[in-house]
């Protein structure tokens, strides 16, 4: 009989983890600069060109098709964790279009022979105990020998083509609501350096396996114009494509900005990810205002399953904070403005 694999720590087997995973804004761009984005298909209502969080095909008048894909390495240890923040952060993309999820596909890449199938198989029920939670069973997928491993969902779900919660829809006069605290960039870093606390991990768990579902019901709601999620590319790379989008000056009150506490101490002692410098590269263009070189870090710092990030008038703010909290996302704030302008993101 054959002697047990062992079992080492997820983590280890990735170079990175999470969103933190996903390639820089400018080095997207870069490679993907003579691609066209921009599909003009009549019906294809959201493509590549609008840098928005899911593609969304008009099925008939009342009913659009909306469809993401998201996947990556490990971002904690624990199988079925790991598999239930992948399936979380999958879906995000889905309720950020103010879209119900219907059903999903497994993306499954693992090196075979460094885990034990156990592990793998934990992985996968994470992943599918979330996704039916959601109500958007997984119905299937595909699976490679990978050397690291690998694992997301593609997402799929429906909603209105006139109620989507679109990007390009921010308004002057809005104010802008984030869904969740940041820090889980921060976290994940302390936790592969093993000096992430037990009550840090819990509180890294617990936000990044919330599902961001007020996304549905903010849907069509009088006042609530424009949705996102934040996650790779940070609170300002995600407000940058808003702007984009949108064609707005978005304005960031950095004191109002939610910060977990644990990620904040340890911010100050030097921890960050990566991907938070690359972050930062790719949208310091966009970006003014004067920021320390720790809260560059802490507003660009790669949210695995971050909050969403919410336009809407200010007379529909409390409305909007009420349905986060029904959902469990009680640490949603106000956290600035948008204005008229050319788009830029400013930090006061």
């Amino acid at each position: 009989m054959a002697d047990p694999l062992p079992d080492p720590r997820l983590t280890s087997l990735a170079h990175g983890g999470g969103c933190g995973c996903k390639l820089a804004p400018n080095v997207l761009a870069d490679i993907l600069s003579e691609m066209p984005l921009a599909l003009g298909h009549a019906d294809l209502l959201v493509d590549a060109g609008k840098s928005d969080d899911a593609a969304v095909y008009r099925v008939n008048k009342t009913t659009a098709l909306v469809a993401t894909t998201d996947f990556f390495t490990p971002i904690v240890d624990d199988p079925h964790t790991f598999g239930r923040i992948a399936a979380t952060n999958a879906l995000s993309d889905v309720f950020a279009m103010g879209a119900k999820p219907i059903f999903c596909l497994a993306i499954v890449g693992m090196p075979i022979g460094k885990i034990a199938n156990e592990t793998i198989r934990a992985i996968l029920a994470g992943g599918r105990s979330v996704a039916e939670a959601a109500g958007a069973p997984i119905a299937g997928g595909h699976s490679i020998d990978a050397a690291e491993p690998i694992y997301g969902l593609v997402a799929l779900g429906i909603g209105h083509p006139d109620k989507l919660l679109l990007n390009s829809n921010a308004q002057a006069g809005d104010v802008l609501i984030l869904g969740k605290p940041l820090g889980i960039g921060i976290y994940s870093a302390a936790l592969k350096r093993e000096i992430l606390s037990p009550a840090e991990y819990e509180e890294m768990v617990a936000s990044t396996t919330r599902l961001n579902t007020p996304g549905t019901e903010l849907s069509g709601m009088e006042g609530v114009h424009a949705a996102t999620d934040v996650t790779g590319f940070g609170l300002l790379g995600h407000a940058s494509e808003m702007a984009r989008g949108a064609g707005v000056n978005i304005i960031i009150e950095k004191a109002a900005v939610p910060v977990f506490e644990g990620a904040r101490a340890h911010a100050e002692k030097g921890v960050k990810t990566g991907a938070s410098g690359r972050n930062w590269e790719s949208v310091s263009h966009m970006v003014s205002g004067a920021l320390t070189d720790m809260e560059k870090d802490i507003l660009c710092d790669p949210q695995t399953s971050g909050g969403l990030l919410v336009s809407c008038r200010p007379e529909s703010a409390e409305v909007v904070l009420d349905v986060f909290a029904r959902n469990g996302h009680t640490g949603a704030k106000i956290i600035g403005r948008v204005v008229s302008g050319a788009p830029e993101v400013k930090v006061e």
